[in-house]
């Protein structure tokens, strides 16, 4: 994850000005046709790409440019407005346009804070800059959904991002954003996921394994992403430097779902198909709970990641529950290809067998309109959503649910890129009752004749005409809520009555919490936040950057690791292989020894723990360092539960080799299974083989 978030900048106190408007319609009444998938070919980066820095002068890009530059990444230069210069022996440019006309950039990579992500990227797309990275986290949702607004619309740009290490071509030594370039090695992979760590742990798979990597790319853990699976794997598919696919997904969103019945009609149209490999992260997280991304949680009418492991599988990826496994998997699977003989290939489904190392799961139903209160947002109770549906003159009334209730639910929809209404009979939104109706962003007026959608809602919900008016104030007032206090979900139970009226008796508003931490907007609704009701590890965690769910149950593993999409699959893996996690946590893509006593600390105030498991991937940060944190908060906080280690990465075998002559009661391992298996028996239970 990028720490981009933490840097000083000014905060910008409304999420769509006048000025944003303006290139909203301007890319919108364009006379081109205009189609973003046209950008796809722009994801090929390679040695001849040229590379801009946005927010060139600032330590993280210097360090990172630096970096880059002696990889052999072809960097023409950077922008810091209003300014010409020189950094680090190259141009700095005044402006985007500027730097657009006199270098001739391919790509650009952003590296300013999530306030000002969006207008960077703004910048950008009006140079038309070929292809454009956007690392930092904590970027607004209402910043991402206006940007998309602009790219559906034009056919220049490529997005990807935002809140992702970026794409990187191994074969082509070019870095956009911050990847662990140890990790790397040129061969022949084509690797795309969802998280960083979980990434890096994938590369370093397929690097012992002797393969290496084509072309990398990162979809971000973001609720809107510039570039998806399917983008990805449309690229890999017409590459000859890649031979082979993995998938990285996790919980939240259809991604993945897309992602299956893309491989579906690969193996119909193919004859010998490229093997593909897949993982899904998130398998036993909380219902209801956003896990470290900002994406991570499965909203109204989207399916489980269990239901999306198996739809990959039944599509004939080859799933894994570790990501250590890919590199041998791929190898095999590579190895058993079947050539061309004489035209005739052997079945592509027999890539799957022997390689299976998940349990069957059974999908979870959502349970009720209101399920449990999630992190990284912020839900307000439900008399202040109704407060501020009368305040829009909606009318309300709290009584129990009837039968007549309809249910409104307005949200993004992660596939269109835009806002959407899913309307239902029924409080599950089950699939048979629920339509869902997505609507351009630039959207303005619902109660006028030009709200089709309108019409669409009312005949799905087999309103009667007298309510049509009424519904076209309801949704009115939903989408003046939902853009003025930036939610990311308001869910609404009506009632009509007689006279046509639509009286509301129940709401659940979600507001999105990056507008007040990275850019100090919507304070008045993070005002409403209380607190007291909320779980005291998490917020002692979150005090100090670290993300952290009280699991439910018999928890007495106690979970430390940097990444949230490696904290999810940590979570996944130890529960496949018997153990019992007390606990999500992620230090964040940076583990430092000060998050790691920080995560002791609030690890052990848990009586259920009985032994930790410390998981690191060290890409970003040294092995050896972890150690150290790991020894000296060991000490200094006086530990009497035993701690498993398991490090990863850049200088694995000296963190290992400190951990094992500490002398303490830490236990140091490279390889997850032995790791799982030790930290299980510590904790007093009985170690499983995953059924295959």
């Amino acid at each position: 994850m990028s720490n981009l978030s933490s840097l000083p900048a000014r905060a910008r106190r409304l999420p769509l000005g006048q000025a944003s408007i303006t290139r909203i319609a301007r890319f919108s009444s364009s006379p081109r046709s205009c189609n973003y998938a046209d950008t796809l070919p722009n994801l090929k980066i390679g040695a001849h790409t040229k590379v801009l820095f946005q927010g060139f002068t600032g330590r993280q890009a210097t360090a990172n440019v630096k970096e880059s530059l002696a990889w052999g990444t072809k960097i023409v230069g950077g922008v810091k407005p209003g300014i010409e210069g020189e950094h680090l022996g190259l141009p700095v440019f005044p402006s985007v346009r500027a730097a657009q006309e006199k270098a001739k950039p391919d790509a650009s990579a952003i590296y300013v804070p999530g306030n000002q992500t969006a207008q960077a990227i703004e910048e950008a797309i009006e140079a038309e800059i070929p292809l454009v990275v956007a690392v930092a986290e904590h970027v607004p949702i209402h910043d991402i959904l206006r940007i998309h607004s602009m790219l559906q619309t034009q056919s220049k740009t490529r997005l990807v991002g935002a809140n992702c290490p970026g794409i990187i071509s191994a074969i082509g030594k070019c870095r956009i954003g911050f990847q662990p370039l140890p990790c790397f090695a040129p061969g022949n992979i084509g690797i795309v996921a969802k998280s960083g760590t979980l990434s890096y742990e994938t590369v370093a798979s397929t690097t012992r394994a002797g393969l290496g990597q084509s072309l990398c790319i990162s979809m971000g853990g973001d609720v809107l992403a510039g570039t998806n699976f399917v983008d990805a794997l449309k690229i890999f598919e017409n590459d000859p430097d890649t031979e082979g696919m993995i998938i990285v997904g996790e919980l939240g969103g259809t991604s993945e779902m897309d992602a299956a019945e893309w491989i579906k009609d690969y193996h119909r149209r193919t004859a010998n198909p490229k093997p593909i490999m897949a993982l899904v992260g998130g398998l036993y997280a909380p219902e209801g709970r956003i896990m470290g991304h900002a994406g991570a949680w499965t909203a109204v009418g989207e399916p489980g990641p269990e239901v999306k492991y198996q739809a990959l599988e039944r599509a004939g990826a080859v799933m894994v529950n570790h990501p250590e496994k890919f590199g041998e998997g791929m190898k095999t699977l590579l190895a058993n290809r079947p050539r061309s003989q004489g035209g005739v290939f052997t079945n592509p489904a027999s890539q799957r067998r022997g390689l299976h190392t998940m349990r069957r799961i059974s999908p979870r139903s959502r349970q009720g309109m209101f399920p449990t209160t999630q992190t990284r947002s912020l839900f307000v109770k439900p008399f202040q959503a109704l407060d501020m549906l009368k305040e829009k003159s909606i009318p309300v009334r709290e009584t129990a649910p009837s039968d007549s209730d309809i249910f409104l639910n307005l949200t993004v929809d992660r596939t269109a890129l835009t806002p959407c209404i899913l309307a239902s009979s029924r409080a599950d939104f089950s699939p048979s009752t629920t339509g869902r109706f997505a609507f351009p962003y630039a959207s303005k007026s619902f109660t006028s004749g030009e709200a089709p959608v309108i019409e669409d809602i009312a005949s799905h919900l087999r309103l009667p005409d007298s309510a049509r008016g009424k519904l076209a104030s309801l949704v009115q007032g939903l989408w003046e809520i939902f853009k003025e206090k930036e939610a990311y979900i308001l869910e609404v139970r009506a009632t009509p009555t007689a006279d046509g009226t639509l009286e509301v008796r129940g709401a659940r508003f979600g507001f999105d919490d990056a507008a007040y931490r990275s850019s100090g907007r919507q304070e008045e609704v993070h005002r409403l936040r209380n607190p007291a009701e909320e779980v005291r590890e998490e917020l002692e965690a979150e005090k100090d950057g670290i993300v952290y769910v009280k699991l439910d149950g018999e928890g007495s593993i106690g979970t430390l690791v940097n990444g949230a999409g490696l904290a999810m699959n940590t979570v996944d893996a130890l529960t496949l292989h018997g153990g019992h996690c007390a606990n999500f946590l992620d230090t964040g893509g940076k583990a430092t020894s000060e998050t790691v006593k920080s995560s002791f600390r609030v690890i052990t105030s848990d009586p259920r723990v009985k032994a930790i498991f410390v998981n690191i991937f060290g890409g970003l940060t040294r092995c050896d360092m972890i150690a150290e944190g790991v020894i000296l908060a060991f000490r200094d906080l006086e530990m009497s539960v035993p701690v498993v280690v398991r490090l990863r990465g850049t200088n694995e075998e000296a963190g290992q080799k400190m951990i094992a002559e500490s002398g303490l009661p830490l236990h140091a391992f490279d390889g997850f299974e032995e790791a799982a298996r030790k930290v299980i028996t510590l904790a007093g239970g009985e170690p499983i083989t995953p059924q295959r």
